[in-house]
């Protein structure tokens, strides 16, 4: 058995951690909340995502140590949250817990309910600030990363490269590779050897977004990526880095290392064709880990996206699987009780990790639940572990707003692989929505 230690909150270290990110700011709402739960019967209304069970694992589990409280749980795909997030939110049925697609907007528009007043009465300031500085938003909606608390993981994720053994030792792939010039040696390997070197999806939102800022990541600084997601003043999607990154796409989906139907593949389609040996590599998070171990046990292996040179520090996205608490919530402190419940308690800590394949945060003194060595989740954690150790986790550029993604990234990036797009256009699309969408 393998047990990872979370020290220094290693997975969810950002680029760059504003100073005294780990205290509620001046602003903080004031006001008595309660910690203790209470033995009154209630249900509490959660909104959550799709196609991950992390979430319904830890509502029964809940349910389980407390039986007078209830989980009405409904789920939507990601983009139709990002959508009907902001309605939800102000109707009268609003969700006590819900998936945040993004934070600004709603916080901005007063939909979210300001955690402050629990991050002082449950402690968790002795949680590391560079866990829950992604989760904070400055007074008026910006920029993110400073600020009071809107937000908490459920699972806090790392991303990088699933592969697949067998056909690692097909295409010669004795060891990850060390450099982003290895790895596209490894992809014309893979073509050569009639292999299809990269399943990725790119229908309804943009999964080819991974590879591309992963790329960008080990291109340029990540502190200026970090600065445009938090939409930091003269911050810019237009530089070097990610034009250099959008390049390199363009001549990886030319190349054919993206299967020809990206565009018609979804998530889960591309789960299953992997899982079926339809692909080398896959870019993806930890929170497929448990499902990988089952569906190809002992032949899926992880590893960090690698530099440009040798030794280079690992960057990757690394975010919460972020729940907030809607500012019209009828049970708050119970569903902040839960949200505490789930970093501190041992069983929940032990879904987070089996179920989510995710690190679940939380004090650093307290050990990640043991999980079996030559597992591909022992691998996901150990990355996480080095990552945090590195300081390399940055936030994904399809969170710097509410529609970025949807808007600008999914479609351009659709368009450049289908060759309607090209680099320079992409760059200078996405950051002209990202400039329409804070002007208004």
């Amino acid at each position: 058995m393998l047990v990872v230690p979370l020290t220094a909150a290693a997975v969810v270290a950002t680029a760059c951690s504003a100073p005294g990110a780990d205290q509620p700011s001046s602003g903080a709402t004031s006001g008595s909340v309660s910690t203790q739960l209470g033995s009154e019967q209630i249900t509490l209304e959660m909104y959550a995502e799709t196609g991950f069970p992390l979430a319904k694992a830890l509502t029964e589990e809940f349910t389980k140590q407390y039986p007078n409280v209830r989980f009405n749980v409904r789920e939507d795909q990601f983009t139709v949250i990002v959508e009907n997030a902001p309605r939800v939110l102000a109707s009268d049925s609003a969700p006590d817990i819900i998936r945040l697609p993004t934070m600004v907007d709603l916080v901005k528009d007063g939909l979210l309910k300001n955690l402050d007043p629990y991050f002082t009465a449950y402690g968790w300031e002795k949680f590391p600030a560079s866990q829950l500085v992604q989760l904070r938003v400055a007074e008026g909606g910006r920029p993110r990363g400073s600020g009071s608390l809107y937000g908490m993981g459920l699972g806090y994720s790392v991303t990088g490269v699933f592969y697949n053994k067998q056909l690692a030792q097909k295409v010669g792939m004795t060891q990850p590779p060390a450099t982003v010039a290895e790895f596209e040696e490894l992809l014309a390997k893979a073509k050569a050897a009639q292999v299809q070197p990269i399943m990725q999806f790119n229908k309804n939102t943009a999964g080819i977004n991974f590879p591309h800022q992963a790329l960008q990541n080990q291109f340029g600084d990540p502190a200026q990526i970090a600065d445009w997601i938090f939409q930091k003043p003269g911050a810019t999607f237009d530089t070097p880095a990610a034009l250099k990154a959008t390049q390199t796409i363009q001549r990886w989906a030319q190349a054919g290392y993206f299967p020809k139907d990206a565009n018609a593949i979804d998530y889960t389609a591309m789960n299953g064709q992997f899982q079926q040996g339809g692909g080398l590599f896959m870019f993806n998070g930890d929170w497929e880990s448990a499902n990988l171990d089952k569906a190809m046990a002992g032949n899926v292996g992880f590893f960090l996206f690698p530099g440009e040179a040798p030794g280079a520090k690992h960057v990757a996205m690394s975010a919460p699987n972020t729940f907030g608490v809607g500012a019209k919530a009828k049970h708050p402190d119970a569903a902040a009780f839960f949200l505490n419940w789930v970093h501190t308690n041992d069983k929940a800590r032990e879904i987070c990790v089996k179920v989510g394949g995710s690190s679940p945060g939380g004090p650093p003194d307290l050990t990640l639940p043991p999980v079996t060595e030559g597992t591909v989740l022992a691998e996901t954690l150990r990355a996480a572990a080095q990552l945090g150790a590195e300081n390399g986790a940055v936030d994904f550029t399809a969170n710097a707003t509410g529609a970025i993604f949807a808007s600008a990234i999914t479609p351009e990036m659709q368009k450049l692989v289908a060759g309607q797009q090209n680099p320079e256009g992409y760059v200078k699309a996405v950051q002209a929505e990202y400039e329409k969408e804070l002007s208004r």
